[in-house]
């Protein structure tokens, strides 16, 4: 079975990597990385070099990213990404394409084989972020595709009604949960000597993304989260730049002069999925509007901030405290997060056996 795995960014690479390892190792399946969006791109990190690393292999690279974070900017580079997918998929001879998540430049990609007719699978259907305009390119790569693998029962359900039909919609669980369960994750020295980072002392976690739905708002929003930093007592924070999405430079710009004055922050471009997750482990809380409060902050638990509405819509567990993106507002939430319980907490997302379960499906459903 031929595959072709669309990547387009650090963030569903890091999904991805129990899938890639299991479809990598199994002679059932002709695996083939198509790697593009902000990979190749110096500018993020040129997370090309994961995959290559990981050893992986890569089909082609696509670089259909535009500078800017403006409107007209993100539309043009959904245009070139259909383009120039259009070869790729007029050579590939794909029997499969796995799509993951929500990005334009991923619905862009798999839009562009539509008219090839090539099977598509997508994970991560049926959520909702009413914050942001991924929430049209999930949905809509969910009525493109022939299979559906979906972390938590909700999120099935939302498919099935979305594709009016039951036919191949799964709940699998979520992958993050596979490479947590498989992972040694890293030290606190480890870290430290890889990310200069410190994980020692108490700290929070943020990762803050632009909301793509309102985004005239964004420099508003940036503008109160650091000024919560800045009166905020007893944490170092440790801040992971913003997706490539309308304002993010912005964001990013703004992040960067402050941790210029303010010796409590440390910013990293990309710990890759281990990091990120070690850190994770370590965190105090964690503070923003990341997807990764809603899934990976489960499996520790960790508590989690929710900031504003970009994630407005995915399922709400007892470690989330929702909060308006307003500095005395996020003052105060991250107090109230310091006191929730989670002793009893269970998560929704499944027992780490996702990749497992794709795997099989996929090798039933060949064929017919």
């Amino acid at each position: 079975m031929k595959v072709a795995v669309l990547t387009s960014s650090r963030a569903d690479y890091g999904i991805y990597k129990p899938l890639l390892s299991a479809l990598h190792q199994d002679i059932f399946f002709e695996l083939n990385v198509i790697a593009f969006g902000t990979h190749p791109s110096k500018l993020y990190g040129e997370t090309i070099n994961l995959i290559q690393k990981d050893g992986f292999p890569i089909a082609d690279v696509v670089e259909s990213l535009v500078l800017g974070d403006s409107p007209e900017a993100i539309s043009t580079a959904m245009g070139l990404t259909q383009i120039r997918f259009t070869d790729i998929w007029k050579k590939g001879n794909y029997d499969l394409i796995i799509a993951l998540g929500d990005r334009y430049e991923m619905y862009a990609a798999a839009l562009a084989s539509i008219p090839f007719g090539i099977k598509i699978a997508h994970i991560h259907g049926g959520e909702t972020t009413l914050g942001a305009i991924d929430n049209v390119y999930r949905h809509g790569l969910s009525l493109m595709s022939e299979f559906h693998f979906t972390v938590a029962e909700p999120y099935k359900q939302k498919v099935i009604s979305l594709i009016d039909s039951e036919k191949h919609v799964y709940n699998v669980g979520a992958l993050s949960f596979d490479s947590l369960r498989q992972t040694n994750l890293l030290s606190k020295e480890q870290i430290t000597e890889r990310f200069k980072v410190n994980v020692s002392d108490p700290f929070l976690l943020i990762t803050f993304h632009p909301e793509t739905v309102s985004y005239q708002n964004n420099e508003v929003y940036i503008t109160e989260l650091l000024a919560a930093l800045n009166e905020l007592e007893g944490y170092n924070y440790i801040i992971t730049m913003p997706n490539a999405d309308t304002m993010g430079n912005l964001i990013r710009e703004k992040i960067v002069d402050y941790s210029k004055t303010d010796s409590r922050v440390f910013c990293v471009e990309n710990f890759g999925q281990i990091g990120y997750l070690s850190v994770m482990s370590y965190c105090s809380l964690l503070l923003g509007n990341t997807s990764s409060g809603f899934g990976e902050a489960s499996w520790f638990p960790k508590k989690v901030v929710n900031l504003g509405d970009r994630q407005k819509g995915r399922l709400k567990t007892p470690n989330i405290v929702d909060c308006v993106v307003e500095k005395r507002a996020i003052i105060e939430a991250v107090k109230k997060a310091e006191g929730v319980n989670l002793d009893a907490f269970e998560s929704v997302y499944g027992n780490g056996f996702a990749a497992e379960k794709i795997i099989s499906i996929l090798k039933n459903e060949h064929g017919n």
